[in-house]
């Protein structure tokens, strides 16, 4: 279940100190630009043990910061994780131990990940995303409102990403069917063809597509006798999930602990 949401401890003052875990790879790059770019405080950039770049200077951005391990001298107040699924239990398992709240958008994690990471959000908090671009947060809405309103439609969900990304489909293809289901009172298996979408039923279909540079792309459809909804998000580039990971490592600072989402972050603080 979802932490109750609405009160904002971190909205004013300094922006958290971070560690970012995964800090090497395409989305942890971007996230140390980024974070540069907005004054963000970022103290660890953590990689994986016998990487080649362990205790070699971060860059001209980040002035006598390191390539490293995990370690609790970078005194955190949240870490950022865009790592891989075999990485995952590891940074949790660190973040639960030093009461450390995580911000993650690792993808690919399996039932048994997942319901450490609901364990774990008993002792933190931990907010987890398939995708951070608050865009992609209002679509979820907007999935949810639609199925609600449209139960017997048919539905697909087709997405798009560069030729080099592993897990198909998206996790937040997933995500968005997993919301559609809930939407129209099924389970997810129950709702979910990942076949051709072009089907007489009325469950969800998905579709992918691997190639060039394409950041990402969902479209959501929504398909009835003689008409059709259509729901599209793009980005455009990779900036706009590490804004929005930065903003929910603010937001998520002082939380109780918990399991969120980046949908809770669109909610504004009671007045």
């Amino acid at each position: 279940m979802t932490a109750a949401a609405n009160a904002d401890p971190a909205a004013a003052g300094d922006p958290p100190v971070l560690a970012v875990h995964g800090a090497a790879g395409r989305m942890g790059r971007q996230l140390l630009a980024v974070a540069a770019s907005q004054g963000d405080r970022v103290r660890g950039a953590w990689v994986p043990a016998g990487s080649v770049l362990l205790g070699r200077p971060v860059g001209p951005d980040w002035p006598g910061l390191v390539w490293a391990r995990p370690d609790r001298a970078a005194a955190p107040e949240v870490v950022i994780d865009f790592s891989r699924a075999d990485a995952f239990p590891e940074i949790l398992a660190w973040c639960r131990t030093h009461g450390v709240a995580l911000v993650s958008g690792t993808t690919g994690l399996d039932a048994g990940q997942r319901a450490e990471m609901a364990r774990a959000a008993g002792d933190v908090p931990v907010l987890w995303s398939a995708n951070f671009a608050i865009g992609v947060a209002v679509l979820g809405r907007l999935a949810a409102l639609a199925g609600s309103l449209l139960p017997g439609w048919s539905a697909a969900i087709v997405e798009a990403h560069h030729a080099g990304k592993l897990d198909a489909p998206s996790g937040t293809a997933l995500a968005l069917g997993r919301v559609l289901a809930q939407a129209r009172g099924a389970t997810f298996d129950e709702d979910a063809v990942r076949a051709d979408p072009v089907r007489g039923d009325a469950g969800t279909g998905f579709a992918v597509v691997r190639a060039g540079d394409i950041v990402g792309e969902h479209s959501l459809m929504l398909v009835g006798p003689g008409e059709r909804l259509e729901i599209v998000h793009r980005a455009g580039d990779r900036g706009v999930f590490a804004r929005g990971a930065l903003h929910a490592a603010r937001w998520l600072r002082g939380r109780p602990p918990g399991l969120y989402r980046i949908d809770d972050c669109l909610d504004p603080a009671p007045a």
